[in-house]
This record gives structure tokens, sequence and C-alpha cells, in this order.
């Protein structure tokens, strides 16, 4: 079965995106490429066992396995050497992005504490958004009486729009619910 999002973008947002922006070809329609989780666990340094809990966690939130980053220099300020594990990170494509971004849409945003909205200025000028959370127990997959560290991740959607504009309304069709500005009310 193909996931709701998949469906609705093939369906409607393309009618929609292809009337707001006047493209003359299917092709020029911005679509989603990947989505890419990214977790630093910087306390991994003193504790090998921090990153085995984060690759888990972050497993069960993305539904794909996660794998470990590594340092590319020796820092010893913060006593690390090059190689030592340090963070973790997936990246999604294809049904299971559709469906990791429908979850974090209808679910795990609201979830939030004091949510008001996703942040405007995520935008890279290229047509990447990178959306930053500041604690992963908002996702319905964790448990929260197993968590032994609470640390925020990176999440990017990369998209084959050319301008900011084009992305922000890609993902704001798909159900991204951005702040209002102060003149949108």
């Amino acid at each position: 079965m193909e996931p709701r999002l998949k469906t609705m973008y093939n369906e409607d947002i393309k009618k929609n995106m292809m009337s707001a922006f006047n493209y003359k070809s299917l092709m020029q329609i911005p679509k989603l490429e990947k989505i890419c989780i990214n977790q630093g666990v910087g306390k991994a340094v003193a504790d090998k066992k921090l990153i085995d809990s984060a690759i888990t966690e972050m497993t069960s939130i993305a539904g794909q396995k996660a794998v470990a980053t590594f340092s590319k220099k020796d820092i010893s300020n913060f006593k690390l050497r090059k190689g030592m594990p340090i963070g973790v990170r997936v990246t999604l494509r294809g049904e299971k992005m559709y469906e990791f971004l429908d979850r974090l849409i209808a679910v795990s945003l609201p979830r939030t504490r004091d949510f008001r909205g996703i942040n405007n200025k995520g935008f890279d000028g290229r047509g990447n958004y990178t959306l930053g959370i500041k604690e992963q127990i908002i996702f319905p997959e964790i448990d929260i009486d197993k968590v032994n560290n609470i640390g925020g991740m990176d999440i990017t959607f990369v998209t084959t729009a050319a301008t900011n504009e084009e992305s922000r309304a890609l993902l704001k069709e798909f159900g991204m619910p951005f702040q209002k500005n102060k003149n949108e009310q």
C-alpha cells in the first residue's frame, strides 16, 4: 500500500504547485528527495554505551537501521580522538521517507512542549530545510522510561526545489506547520 503523503503528493500537491508557480513541465515541480536525521552524542566520548542506545532509539524512530558517525580529527580540549563514535545518522528515501514525514507532522510535532509551529529560518537557499528538535522523546516510538540521555536531533528535508519559496510551499503542502509571520495573521 502506498503511503498517504505520497498519494497526496501525486494527486493534489503537484497540481497545487503547478498552478502556484506556473511551471511549464511536470518535471519542474519540486519533490522531496530524502530526509536525513542526525543526532550528535557528545557525551559518548566518556561513555561508549550512549552510542548504542542512540542507535537503538534512532532506528525505532526512523524505521530503518541507523549508523554511528565518527570524528574526523583529534581535539584535545574535548578529549576526542580521530575515529571515535560521536553521533548517529540515518537517511530515509522512498516509502519510509513519506511514512516518517506523516508521523512527524501528525503525531510527533504536536507533542512538542509549547508548540507554536516550526521556525521559518531553517532554509539554506538551495531548497533544503533543516528542523532542530530539542528532545527525542516527542516521538511515540521512544519509551520514556528506557531513555537514559535526552538529546536533540536535526532533521533535514532535501528537495529538488531551486529556491526557499518553492521549498517552503512544497513542505507547507505536505502539512508542515510553519509559524505565522507577524504580517500573515
